[in-house]
């Protein structure tokens, strides 16, 4: 299968005050043409940090950016800002986590859809707004022709967010990153959105990487998972595996504090107790030992790698995977 993104050891530092922030911290994935996968992890794993990195969105300084991420197998890391504004809209495209504060609310939506198919695809105005129209008719807004000239203010939440995947969508990119798409709308609307997405990916045969904390929509929408905590991959596999054999204890905890539909009325759900390390200073072993049920002192002050596990391509970075772990895993 063809890979059209691959990313190798990415690290992302950021300096404050305080020190530097580790906030990604060598993560490996890939993502083949035509499927989707997922990012997943509580807020400040490091999710996000790393959708943007792809896109080079994150400014340099006062952000570090090293290791290795080709895309159609060129190396984005080494390209100059100029070059990746030709990739950015055109060959790459991103829906944000807030189209009310991504969207210009001083220019209409048509306006905000037909720049990218100018400078991009050297379409003529009348010949971009035709198409915007288009790609209105096709992420579901009724009465395309007349909403093509209105603007931000005047579309509902859900409206907003189709029209931020009508411009990122409006150039056929290969790879689309979609952050949190469906944050802050209400259910019927966020299976919408999914339901949109999933119907212009069949159509165009787009890439998509998924950027949510939602497991819901994951499971309804993912090929494959990559499961992220204080900014390293954890746990990454296919949608099913991830689901039916969690092999990491963060992602049972995911999976735990997630409500069922075979779930009793008075059965309650289980958090994880506790909170992430500081990445400051991150923990010289496992970054999830301190709010781990089954840790063992190995995990205190020895990182785990990750390491083949049950299931076609399904990786796991804990110790209990290891194969003397039932022989000498004392409880820390």
């Amino acid at each position: 299968m063809e890979r059209i993104l691959e990313v190798k050891d990415l690290r992302v530092n950021f300096k404050v005050r305080g020190g530097i922030v580790q906030a990604v911290r060598g993560v490996n994935f890939h993502v083949n043409k035509g499927e989707t996968v997922a990012i997943v992890g509580e807020s400040g794993c490091g999710k996000s940090v790393t959708a943007q990195s792809l896109m080079r969105l994150i400014p340099s300084p006062p952000a570090v950016t090293t290791g290795s991420i080709r895309f159609k197998g060129e190396e984005i890391l080494t390209k100059s800002l100029r070059q990746m504004e030709t990739i950015r809209g055109k060959e790459m495209g991103m829906i944000f986590q807030d189209p009310m504060t991504s969207l210009n609310p001083t220019l209409s939506i048509g306006k905000q859809i037909t720049e990218g198919l100018v400078k991009h695809q050297g379409m003529s105005s009348e010949a971009a707004k035709t198409r915007a129209v288009e790609m209105l008719k096709l992420v579901g807004i009724p009465n395309p022709e007349s909403r093509v000239s209105q603007y931000p203010h005047e579309f509902s939440g859900g409206m907003r967010q189709r029209a931020m995947i009508a411009i990122a969508l409006a150039c056929n990119p290969s790879l689309l990153i979609a952050d949190e798409p469906t944050t802050a709308l209400d259910v019927t609307v966020q299976a919408q959105i999914m339901s949109v997405l999933k119907d212009l990916q069949t159509k165009l045969g787009t890439s998509i990487i998924l950027i949510t904390h939602d497991l819901g929509v994951v499971a309804d929408s993912a090929d494959r998972v990559i499961v992220m905590y204080a900014g390293k991959v954890v746990e990454s596999g296919k949608t099913r595996d991830i689901f039916k054999n969690p092999k990491h204890p963060y992602t049972r905890g995911l999976l735990r504090s997630v409500p069922r539909l075979d779930q009793k009325k008075d059965e309650p759900l289980i958090p994880i107790f506790g909170t992430p390390p500081d990445l400051i200073k991150p923990p010289a072993g496992c970054a999830f030992c301190a709010r781990c049920d089954e840790a063992m002192r190995v995990c205190v002050n020895n990182d785990p790698a990750l390491v083949p596990v049950e299931g076609e391509g399904h990786t796991a970075a804990c110790w209990l995977n290891h194969p003397l772990a039932g022989e000498g895993g004392e409880s820390a």
